[in-house]
């Protein structure tokens, strides 16, 4: 089931990782298969690699790999393992929040005829 949100949020993500390994290559292909599908494109990803830039992961207190930050919007999320739960990942994004605040805000119209 796609949501296919037209969010107007513009989404700053980064994705850390260490190395190529499964666990990391995993995450980045599920991170992309969702934000094209959920977000259109409307997103801008940097994906840094904690064993050649471990400076960035210490300043950003990465501990474990593969990590994603939310960014933007606020407030800033981490979601950590490879994003294979793509529930928790919708939810950390706040994206499956929005669509439950949307279908509560939407009346629901039956047509009678």
């Amino acid at each position: 089931m796609s949501s296919k949100k037209t969010s107007k949020k513009t989404y700053i993500l980064k994705l850390y990782v260490a190395g190529n390994t499964p666990n990391s290559m995993r995450a980045l292909k599920t991170l992309r298969e969702i934000m094209e599908n959920e977000f259109h494109g409307v997103y801008a990803l940097k994906v840094i690699d904690v064993l050649k830039n471990p400076k960035l992961a210490e300043d950003d207190k990465i501990l474990a790999t593969p990590t994603l930050a939310k960014i933007l919007p606020p407030p800033v999320r981490r979601i950590i393992g490879d994003l294979s739960d793509r529930e928790r990942v919708l939810i950390g994004l706040d994206l499956l929040y929005d669509e439950l605040l949307d279908a509560e805000q939407t009346p629901l119209i039956l047509d009678e005829s």
